[in-house]
């Protein structure tokens, strides 16, 4: 089978690394890749945010499978083209991708369905903000409505830095959505969808602050683990029959069938689980965590969701825990530098770790740092203790200018026994 993948992040490297894992999988392509996707697949150039180029690139590859890594492809509506020309693919419609392309219709769908999550209101104005903060006790929840790369939320500690924010964010695309703060427990919980039916996959628990002790400013995910202690039976059927499957079948009902993977970004508070987020994609960096746990073939879990029968599908994942370490770029978040050569790529890893590339491109001098997250180093164990050691024995050998990266993932878990 030839396959295609859209994207060139760490989540794209990962679902590269699965599918070639496949024996059904016969020629990989990715558009447009990066330098380790580029080991394992052909890599094509491509502008993720033209739809034109996009289908340029599907034409020329004319694969039997394209699957979609990242949110904006499918915000412009790359599935809606290729069905329409029968191609075969994976990921939601643009209509069914608004549960992330708009926090503002997220948080009005999950009233309409009753999902529950935090109390909101949607500002148009930085004037409707200074109405309806008074509403609000601080610390608030700021949210750029749109797409802004996992950066566009602002936890602020007064109602003056919640209208500051708000100013900022506003530029984004007029729309905010204010929110109460949750305390609690974070959790990623994935569920694969097929329009009717959502089926869980695992959970992982992602660090979005910069700075070790969870400090410092959000982040795309500086790392994540995954453990079968993350997602005990109760809470996993409790999600499935609240969450994910209620968004389901709301979507369903409105007329967007979901399909493609559900990631339910959760807070477990003393109120019960609660929705922060929808994601309509694999997340980064939990995908690299989960996939290296996953024995079930990823090829089984596409067909399950494009031809409606994951019902019929039993995901299988490898006991025990994984881990991911981010590696990034000086300057990131805020002005991420580019171009710093990588040292150690070519060390040699253990059984159960893998390099996967974010940011990076090869050059003559060898392989540079091309973006924020550069490196999602990732390695599997019997316990998550274990795993973690793995990361770090590698990310430790590892450097380029300004590396950054947190020395305390899975901290929460590691302090709870």
């Amino acid at each position: 089978m030839r396959v295609l993948v859209i994207g060139g992040g760490g989540r794209e490297h990962a679902l590269c690394w699965s599918l070639r894992k496949s024996a059904r999988v016969s020629e990989l392509f990715c558009a447009p890749g990066n330098a380790g996707i580029a080991e394992i697949a052909t890599c094509l150039t491509v502008e993720q945010t033209s739809l034109l180029d996009m289908l340029r690139v599907v034409h020329e590859v004319a694969p039997e499978l394209v699957v979609v890594g990242p949110e904006i492809p499918l915000g412009v509506g790359i599935v809606d083209a290729l069905n329409a020309e029968g191609v075969r693919v994976f990921g939601p419609t643009q209509a069914a991708a608004r549960l992330e392309g708009s926090k503002s219709f997220a948080k009005q769908f999950m009233q309409r369905h009753r999902i529950a999550t935090a109390r909101y209101t949607v500002c148009q104005s930085l004037l409707e903000v200074r109405d309806a903060l008074p509403d609000f006790t601080a610390p608030i929840v700021v949210k750029a409505d749109g797409l802004a790369a996992g950066k566009g939320v602002v936890i602020a500690a007064d109602h003056a830095e919640a209208e500051a924010a708000a100013v900022d964010l506003l530029t984004l695309g007029g729309t905010l959505v204010l929110e109460e703060f949750l305390e609690g427990e974070e959790l990623s919980f994935f569920a694969l969808c097929d329009g009717t039916t959502a089926v869980p996959i695992a959970a992982a628990q992602d660090h979005k602050r910069l700075l070790e002790g969870d400090q410092g400013p959000n982040t795309g995910g500086m790392g994540a683990y995954s453990t079968d202690d993350l997602l005990p039976n109760a809470l996993r059927d409790d999600l499935l029959r609240e969450v994910a499957q209620r968004a389901v079948d709301g979507m369903r009902a409105e007329g967007t069938p979901f399909r493609g993977i559900l990631f339910c970004g959760m807070m477990l508070t003393e109120r019960g689980p609660m929705v922060l987020e929808f994601n309509t994609r694999w997340g980064d960096p939990e995908t690299e965590a989960i996939l290296l746990r996953m024995e079930t073939d990823v090829l089984d879990l596409i067909d399950a969701s494009i031809d409606g029968t994951a019902d019929r599908l039993h995901i299988r994942m490898r006991p025990g825990a994984s881990a991911c370490v981010i590696a990034a770029s000086a300057g990131y978040p805020a002005s991420p530098r580019k171009g710093d050569l990588i040292h150690g790529l070519d060390l040699a890893l253990p059984d159960d770790a893998v390099i996967f590339h974010a940011g990076t491109t090869a050059t003559p001098e060898g392989v540079v740092t091309a973006g924020g997250r550069v490196l999602a180093v990732t390695a599997a164990a019997a316990s998550l203790r274990d795993a973690l050691s793995g990361a770090y024995g590698v990310i430790n050998q590892i450097h380029f200018k300004g590396m950054q990266f947190r020395r305390d993932i899975g901290h929460r878990a590691l302090s709870n026994g």
